[in-house]
């Protein structure tokens, strides 16, 4: 799965942060929410307009940026 089609950075939309779709709902917001217990499907029901594909677009995002950022430090 290719998050490039997903996620996408708006210099005027949310401060230029990671977003789905041109939504203003953001990488950060999406992880935050898994982060705090709510499962997929508590995401879903609250936000119905995101899809399974999305969050997993967001944790690709997240975890490839975490790559870059440990290849860099090494």
């Amino acid at each position: 799965m290719s998050y490039e089609k997903i996620i996408t950075i708006e210099p005027g939309k949310r401060g230029g942060k990671p977003c789905i779709r041109g939504m203003r709902v953001t990488v950060y917001d999406v992880l935050g929410w898994l982060g705090s217990g709510m499962t997929n499907k508590d995401i879903l029901r609250d936000f119905p307009e995101l899809t399974e594909e999305d969050i997993r677009a967001c944790l690709q995002f997240a975890a490839d940026r975490e790559h870059r950022l440990i290849g860099t430090s090494s």
